[in-house]
């Protein structure tokens, strides 16, 4: 049975955006028994799936804060985030708004908690900065503590 979820939101192709896959690789390479790992491109619909029937949904993403100090983690539960004053996610639409529109559905996980990591670069390429890549143990160890 899977008790719950970490759902990586990312893009290796997109440098810093790819760092939830790199945390999802180094979950998968040590599973935590009952939690399964997702790959997402962010979009809400898809959010909303990955979460469907489990009691906690761990979502790892990059985002863009100004200024900027690269590879930082912010940890958050979604019900903590004022409306609006939430750093922006790389992608158009962000967790909140998945978390909006899955209230409205009725379709959130009991308990939603989201690692945020500064991007320092988010164009083409593979490979994340020094800084981000830096931040993938961290981020890893947290998730492990929070589901282990």
């Amino acid at each position: 049975m899977t008790r719950a979820v970490v759902i990586g939101v990312g893009n290796e192709y997109r440098r810093d955006d790819g760092v939830a896959v790199a945390v999802l690789a180094a979950l998968d390479a040590d599973p935590i028994p009952g939690v399964r790992t997702v790959l997402c491109d962010g979009e809400p619909a898809a959010l909303l799936d990955a979460w469907s029937d489990v009691d906690t949904a761990v979502v790892v993403d990059a985002v863009l804060c100004e200024p900027a100090t690269p590879g930082r983690v912010w940890t958050s539960t979604v019900d903590g985030w004022p409306p609006r004053a939430v750093p922006s996610s790389s992608h158009a639409l962000g967790i909140p708004d998945a978390v909006r529109l899955g209230a409205a559905l009725g379709r959130v996980p009991g308990q939603l908690v989201v690692y945020a990591v500064e991007a320092a670069e988010l164009g083409l390429g593979t490979g994340l900065t020094p800084a981000v890549r830096a931040a993938v143990p961290e981020v890893v160890h947290a998730i492990r503590r929070e589901l282990g």
